[in-house]
C-alpha cells in the first residue's frame, strides 16, 4: 500500500512538470499565428522561380501564409482549429485558370442533347427523335456538339457536307429543333424552327453570315455565323424572372464542372450586361464559388450607353472582375467562317464565301478599339483566320499609335489559330496576348490540312512554339463548351500534339510540360492583370490550389489525360474533394 502511495505521489509530483513542458513545447511549436489549412507531404510546384518547390503549404484566411521544404516546418502553424490535409505525395499546383471559355454555355451544355459522340447525321436524327418522344408538342429540342468532319460518312442529301433538314423535320414535325455546331459558329434547324423564326427563301443573308441554300434557293436548315441570330429560340417564352432563374441554374452547373476539373478562375469570353449583373448578385450572396474574369459582349453603341460603373476589378473578395470587351472579327475554321488571306483549299469553285467571313465591320471594330483604349478596358478579339488576325493586329496597332501614353494594355487575340508568318512577331512587338487553346489543335488537325493545304498549315497553324520563341506569353484553355472543360486533355495536347490515331501534328510546335503548366496558371493570371494575386503558390497570394492524382510533369505522357483532380481549393476553402 505504501509503495502504491509513493507511486501516486511521484506521478502527482511530475504533473506540474508535464504541464510546463506541454506549454513550452506548444509555444515552441506554434511560433506563428495558427493557419486555417495546411497541406503536407506533397510535391508542391509553385510556379514561382524564387522558391519553385515545397513539401507543405499553410493557408490563413484566403491567402497563402507560408510554404516550406523542411519536414516538420509546418508544425509551427498548427493550432487547435487548423485543418491538416495529408497529400501522400500528390502533385499540388496553383489553381488552374481557364483562360477562354463560355461560362453559361458550359452550364447550358449540361441541359441539352450532347451531339459530340455522334458518328453520323443519322445518329443525330435518332437522338432528336428520342428527345421528341419524351417532349410535349411545341417544346424546343436543343443540342450542341455536332461536327460534320467527324462523321463517318457524308449525309444524304447535303450541300457542301451540311445536311438538308428533311430527315430531321420528319421526326420532329411539332417541335422546333436547334442544334449548334461544336464550334458554336453554325447551327442546324428543322422546318418548325424556321417556320417560327419566319425564315423563307426570301430571307436575306445578314452581314457576316450565310443561310445555306439548295440549288433552288431554299434554306436547307444550316445557318453560318451571324445567320444563327435569325433563329428565334424560345422568343418570348421566359418572363424576366424566369430568365434570371434559368441563368442562375446555368451558373451553378458551370461552377460545379469547374471545381470538378480543378479550375479556380474562369475567363468568360463574352457575357451580356444582364448576365454580368446576375454574376455580381450571386457573388455577393456567396453563391459564386469560382472566380470569374468577364469579357463584355457588346458593340460600341451599347458600351457607350451601359458601361458606366465598369471596368470592375476584384469585386466581392476577388470573385468578379469585368474589365474586358470581347468582339468577333471572323468565324471558325471548321465552319469555313474563319477569314483567310486566300481561299479555302476545300471549297468548290464559285463558293459563296471562298475566303470565309468578316463577322464585324472593320469600322465597328475600330470604334470599339477607340472606346476601349480611352476608357481603360482591355480588348479581346476573336480571330482565327490569318486575315482575321492581320486585320485585328492592324486595328490594335493604329489605336496604340494614336494613344502612345497608354501602356501595358495587354490586349488579346482569342484563338489566333492560323497566322501569316509575317504576323507572328507582331504579337510580342505590340504587347498583344495570343490566348490560345491547345486542345483545338489536336481536335481540329484531321481536317485542318483540307481547309488550308499543307503549306499554309505548316507555316502558321497553331504555332505556339513560334509565338513563344518570338516572346509571346500564351494563356491556355478549352473554349468550353466547344471542347470539354478538361484541363488535362488540353495539357496533353500542348505537350504532345498527338492525335487519336497516334500521329503528331507539327510536333516542332509543342510546349514543354513546364511551359504548359505556366500556360494554365501564371500566364492566365497575367492575361487578366492578376499575376500579383494568383497564378503561383506564393505567400500573400490567394490560396487557389489544385491537387492532382498524377505528377503530370514526370508521368508517362499517355497517362496525362487520365489524371484526376483530388482537391480544388478556392480562397483556402476546399470546394471539391474526390
Amino acid at each position: 500500500m505504501a509503495s502504491k502511495n509513493r507511486r501516486v505521489g511521484f506521478l502527482l509530483g511530475l504533473l506540474p512538470l508535464i504541464i510546463i513542458l506541454f506549454i513550452v513545447n506548444r509555444r515552441q511549436r506554434l511560433t506563428e499565428p495558427a493557419a486555417d489549412l495546411i497541406l503536407i507531404n506533397g510535391k508542391i510546384v509553385t510556379v514561382d522561380d524564387r522558391a519553385p518547390a515545397a513539401s507543405w503549404l499553410a493557408v490563413r484566411g484566403d491567402r497563402i501564409a507560408a510554404l516550406g521544404t523542411e519536414p516538420a516546418g509546418y508544425k509551427r502553424y498548427v493550432g487547435d482549429a487548423t485543418k491538416v490535409i495529408e497529400l501522400g505525395g500528390a502533385l499540388t499546383v496553383p489553381g488552374l485558370i481557364e483562360s477562354h471559355g463560355h461560362f453559361t454555355g458550359l452550364g447550358q451544355s449540361k441541359t441539352v442533347l450532347d451531339l459530340t459522340t455522334a458518328r453520323s447525321w443519322d445518329d443525330i436524327v435518332a437522338q432528336v427523335a428520342a428527345a421528341v418522344a419524351a417532349a410535349k408538342p411545341g417544346d424546343w429540342i436543343m443540342g450542341r456538339g455536332w461536327h460534320q468532319e467527324k462523321w463517318d460518312r457524308a449525309p444524304e442529301p447535303n450541300i457542301d457536307g451540311l445536311p438538308v433538314h428533311t430527315a430531321l423535320s420528319r421526326v420532329s414535325p411539332a417541335n422546333p429543333v436547334l442544334l449548334e455546331h461544336a464550334s458554336g459558329h453554325s447551327a442546324l434547324a428543322n422546318a418548325k424552327a424556321m417556320e417560327l423564326s419566319k425564315i423563307t427563301r426570301a430571307t436575306t443573308d445578314p452581314e457576316g453570315g450565310q443561310i445555306v441554300r439548295d440549288a433552288k434557293g431554299e434554306p436547307i436548315g444550316a445557318f453560318i455565323e451571324t445567320a444563327q441570330g435569325l433563329l428565334r429560340y424560345e422568343a418570348g417564352h421566359f418572363t424576366p424572372d424566369e430568365a434570371a432563374a434559368r441563368t442562375r441554374r446555368l451558373v451553378e452547373l458551370a461552377a460545379r464542372e469547374c471545381l470538378v476539373h480543378g479550375v479556380t478562375t474562369f475567363h468568360d469570353a463574352g457575357a451580356m450586361f444582364g448576365t454580368v449583373e446576375i454574376y455580381k448578385k450571386m457573388a455577393e450572396e456567396g453563391a459564386l464559388p469560382v472566380r470569374l474574369y468577364v469579357m463584355l459582349s457588346a458593340d460600341s453603341k451599347t458600351l457607350a450607353e451601359r458601361a458606366a460603373g465598369y471596368p470592375l476589378v476584384g469585386a466581392v473578395d476577388n470573385h468578379l472582375t469585368v474589365r474586358t470587351i470581347k468582339r468577333l472579327m471572323d468565324g471558325a475554321l471548321g465552319a469555313h467562317g474563319a477569314w483567310l488571306l486566300e481561299s479555302y483549299a476545300d471549297l468548290p469553285p464559285g463558293a459563296l464565301n471562298p475566303a470565309g467571313l468578316n463577322t464585324e465591320s472593320l469600322e465597328e471594330m475600330r470604334a470599339t478599339a477607340a472606346f476601349a483604349i480611352e476608357r481603360g478596358f482591355q480588348l479581346s478579339t476573336h480571330a482565327i483566320g490569318d486575315r482575321g488576325n492581320r486585320e485585328t493586329l492592324d486595328i490594335y496597332e493604329a489605336a496604340m499609335k494614336a494613344h502612345p501614353d497608354k501602356t501595358d494594355l495587354r490586349w488579346r487575340v482569342e484563338h489566333a489559330q492560323h497566322l501569316a508568318p509575317a504576323d507572328i512577331p507582331r504579337f510580342h512587338a505590340l504587347g498583344v496576348i495570343p490566348a490560345m487553346q491547345a486542345v483545338h489543335c489536336t481536335s481540329d488537325a484531321p481536317w485542318v490540312l483540307k481547309r488550308l493545304g499543307e503549306k499554309r498549315a505548316g507555316e502558321g497553324a497553331y504555332v505556339w512554339r513560334k509565338l513563344m520563341d518570338a516572346g509571346s506569353i500564351i494563356p491556355n484553355g478549352t473554349d468550353v463548351p466547344v471542347e470539354p472543360i478538361a484541363p488535362m486533355s488540353c495539357f496533353f495536347a500542348a505537350v504532345t500534339r498527338k492525335l487519336k490515331d497516334g500521329s503528331l501534328f507539327y510536333p516542332d510546335q509543342k510546349m514543354t510540360r513546364e511551359e504548359a503548366l505556366r500556360s494554365y496558371t501564371i500566364n492566365g493570371a497575367y492575361a487578366g492583370f492578376e499575376e500579383t494575386i494568383k497564378g503561383s503558390l506564393t505567400p500573400g497570394k490567394l490560396a487557389d490550389i489544385t491537387v492532382l492524382s498524377r505528377d503530370i510533369l514526370t508521368c508517362p505522357e499517355d497517362d496525362i489525360p487520365g489524371t484526376e483532380v483530388l482537391y480544388t481549393i478556392v480562397g483556402g476553402k476546399v470546394l471539391y474533394q474526390r
